[in-house]
């Protein structure tokens, strides 16, 4: 059995999800955790998990959205979190692009959804791009709002970044980059990723893992990663569905 921690279900490219729900299942993903990145898509990923055994949600503003909230954001959130298939905040967390709000905004809805997620007890499900440096010095200031764990989705960076947030007790979570030739920064972190800190995800639709590189991404694709990093460590494909498995049910208690 497989769980793919973060994807996208209610985006327009995953239409036919009926049917990707079918091969999914084929395929031994049980149970799927969509995303939100802002109130309306929060409230989409809800409404589809609700709609669906063994799917989950996870509720939140992504850091690029947060010059578009409003000022009662953290009470809409909250309203969403407490719903029964809710079992995470996130994604959220920051991203230094052109095009996206000044870090300081981004630092300041990310630490009021560190507290909303520590004040519900859920665990929190971290974006970061071109921005690991500030993301590490803000968790670790705050390291009190971690108490009820959490994960780097999408996990791109450098074995010296994974140790990092192993340090932080949190999980680092491996998706379709880790499959690509040229990703060997992320292989070697891989390596030094314990299996008990390590979950397994998509990002679907997007960055499908080897051998279907630049084609749309679903959860069926999980296993794909999981040979991937049973090949890297030097174990069995059982052996990561197992840990990665019983990582995700603990953390997200589903």
């Amino acid at each position: 059995m497989f769980i793919d921690t973060h994807c996208h279900m209610t985006d327009p490219k995953l239409a036919d999800s009926e049917q990707i729900l079918k091969k999914t299942r084929e395929m031994g993903v049980e149970q799927i955790i969509t995303s939100g990145f802002d109130i309306a898509s929060s409230k989409d990923a809800i409404c589809f998990a609700n709609a669906h055994r063994g799917v989950f949600a996870s509720v939140g503003i992504y850091p690029c959205e947060v010059d578009k909230v409003e000022k009662n954001y953290i009470k809409q959130l909250e309203g969403l979190a407490i719903e029964s298939k809710v079992v995470a905040i996130g994604e959220i967390g920051l991203e230094n692009r052109e095009g996206c709000p000044s870090l300081e905004k981004q630092i300041d809805v990310l630490l009021n959804q560190l507290e909303l997620a520590h004040r519900l007890k859920l665990p929190v499900i971290f974006h970061c791009r071109e921005a690991i440096g500030k993301m590490l010095e803000v968790l670790k200031a705050n390291k009190n709002l971690l108490e009820f764990g959490g994960t780097f989705h999408c996990f791109t960076e450098s074995k010296e970044v994974a140790a990092e947030i192993l340090k932080l007790g949190l999980h680092l979570s491996l998706g379709g980059v880790s499959t690509f030739k040229n990703a060997q920064k992320v292989q070697e972190a891989v390596k030094i990723i314990p299996l008990e800190k390590m979950l397994l995800e998509t990002d679907s639709p997007y960055l499908a893992p080897q051998p279907f590189r630049g084609q749309l991404n679903t959860p069926a694709n999980i296993p794909y990663i999981a040979e991937n990093i049973a090949r890297i460590k030097g174990v069995s494909v059982e052996e990561v569905a197992k840990a990665t498995t019983q990582n995700a049910q603990k953390l997200f208690k589903i």
